[in-house]
């Protein structure tokens, strides 16, 4: 089969289209899903650059954490799918190839209405924010909620949930432009965030009348850590889902103690199999209903030919991106 492939770690002339081993065939509670599109993540762009290998039984030469396909083949002990099947999903590493092997858990039917770029825009960003918001910091009807990198793919998915969820979400960015894009996905308010993170925690007791937001959604890290702590309300929590600005930071525990925080993080690629199908199905019975409806949608920044992978990773890594960069696999 072809696959995008890693042949060195370093910039984009490291990837390449292969022709490589098939995806081993399904077996127990296997199946083999002919992959129509995969979605681009951060993840995919660091693991090309040697800094996030993938986790043991997953290849290390091939990415992607997400994708869109039909059902080829199920394995004797499968029994939610058939062959045909319209399908969605989450794995380890390796959905950028034709074909991906993964437990029938990890899968969910793909909406009548989604093609299949949309279609693999979805999972990680949409399961991401689902798990975090509700699963971990069990979101509220009324609570606030500050999104981080409001433009982004998690970014964007969360605001659609926050505001379906009868909850408010407000959002930063660090350009204006992104923010206004991201108003129509459900943003109350929003502040840029060009340089000072203290401007958003300033700009959070304006908006709450110096009460706080309740849950962060986190995508930045280190950088953003004390206004975050300042940002929050008693109780509040704090999830931390990417490190863009940084992994290591300083805390000052007597606000976190006064006001009696909780402060998290999560990461789906690097959980059990058994703790992706929870999460996958939670996201079948709670989102993917919001996605048929069209009460909350894709957001696709841009739609590349597997050929052109590199021109996708160059788009991801400009941050000039809105939503989601989607690879077709055909």
């Amino acid at each position: 089969m072809r696959a995008v492939t890693i042949t060195s770690h370093g910039g984009i002339e490291g990837l390449e289209i292969r022709e490589v081993a098939d995806a081993p065939r399904a077996t127990a509670d296997r199946v083999l899903v002919r992959v129509r599109a995969a979605g681009l993540n951060r993840a995919d762009i660091l693991q090309r650059m040697g800094r996030y290998p993938a986790p043991p039984g997953y290849p290390q030469d091939i990415a992607g954490l997400e994708f869109a396909g039909e059902v080829t083949e199920v394995g004797d002990d499968a029994r939610r799918w058939k062959v045909g099947n319209r399908v969605f999903g989450i794995t380890g590493g390796g959905a950028q190839a034709e074909f991906v092997n993964v437990p029938e858990s990890t899968l969910a039917e793909i909406p009548l209405n989604l093609n299949w770029a949309e279609a693999a825009s979805i999972p990680e960003v949409f399961m991401t924010a689902h798990d975090a918001l509700f699963t971990q910091c069990g979101l509220q009807l009324g609570e606030r909620v500050l999104i981080h990198a409001a433009g982004s793919g998690v970014g964007t998915a969360a605001s659609q949930l926050v505001r379906a969820s009868g909850a408010f979400a407000y959002g930063t960015s660090r350009t204006a432009e992104k923010l206004e894009r991201a108003k129509e996905f459900g943003l109350t308010d929003s502040v840029v965030v060009d340089g000072d993170a203290m401007q958003f925690a300033d700009a959070v007791k304006r908006w709450t009348n110096q009460t706080g937001v309740n849950v962060i959604l986190d995508l930045v890290g280190a950088a953003y850590l004390r206004a975050n702590l300042e940002a929050l309300a008693t109780r509040g929590r704090l999830i931390f889902v990417g490190t863009t600005g940084g992994a290591k930071a300083e805390i000052d525990f007597s606000i976190v103690m006064g006001k009696r925080l909780r402060i998290m993080g999560t990461s789906l690629r690097t959980r059990s199999i058994a703790e992706k199908a929870t999460a996958t199905q939670l996201f079948a019975q709670q989102v993917v209903p919001l996605l048929a409806s069209g009460a909350v949608r894709p957001v696709i920044d841009g739609v590349f030919k597997m050929d052109d992978v590199r021109a996708a990773h160059q788009r991801l890594e400009s941050n000039e991106s809105f939503g989601k960069v989607v690879l077709m696999i055909d």
